[in-house]
């Protein structure tokens, strides 16, 4: 699962399929009333009562945006996780995304964090997994076909080609299957795949004649 601004996620599946979550950018949709309401708020007598309402009226708007994004996280949480055993994120620095004053808003809006946190939590109360991946992955620029890596790859671009293979990709969706691609790998070699050849003693047993066993 491949996290984003345009569409909250982008989905891909051991078997193909290719799906995404939409984002309903609920502050964004409320945005006017909320500066409307800030600017009544600005006219207003400081520490006048009429103020006070307008703050009030100000914090209810922002709550029923908050509620509004929460309920939607926990039925696309929901639906992710009864669908998979495994869901494999990548873990984001968004603490440090946000300090991008062009793409603060939009992020906090997409609620990134309180969306994985909800299916960490769905994932354990039915007994599923979820798994991140290093935020090192160039998920974005490596063609998931052939593994070619982009010098860069500006934000605004969101289809390209690759140069080795000549696959076209959405940016968002390539950057799902890498995802999947890593973090399946990462998981087999927690469970006991070789990550290096064995030794001589390991590939003859110990000295008492045991043969090795595989987990």
């Amino acid at each position: 699962m491949d996290l984003g601004i345009a569409r909250l996620a982008a989905i891909a599946t051991t078997d193909g399929v290719r799906s995404e979550v939409a984002n309903p950018k609920h502050l964004g949709r409320k945005l006017r009333k909320l500066a409307r309401l800030e600017r009544e708020k600005s006219r207003r007598q400081k520490g006048s009562n009429n103020r006070d309402k307008s703050r009030r009226k100000i914090a209810v708007a922002h709550g029923k945006v908050a509620r509004a994004r929460r309920d939607y996280h926990h039925k696309q949480a929901l639906a992710l996780v009864r669908d998979n055993q495994v869901i494999h994120v990548e873990d984001l620095n968004i603490a440090g995304m946000v300090k991008n004053r062009r793409l603060a808003r939009a992020i906090s809006d997409a609620g990134w964090g309180q969306f994985v946190r909800i299916i960490g939590e769905k994932a354990d109360r039915y007994g599923r997994t979820v798994h991140t991946v290093s935020r090192w992955l160039a998920s974005s620029k490596t063609c998931s076909g052939c593994g070619h890596r982009l010098a860069e790859l500006p934000l605004q671009v969101r289809t390209w080609t690759c140069p080795a293979c000549r696959a076209v990709h959405d940016r968002d969706h390539n950057a799902a299957k890498n995802i999947l691609a890593a973090g399946r790998a990462e998981r087999l070699n927690a469970c006991g795949a070789p990550v290096s050849p064995p030794t001589t003693r390991e590939a003859r047993g110990d000295e008492t004649g045991s043969t090795p066993t595989a987990a």
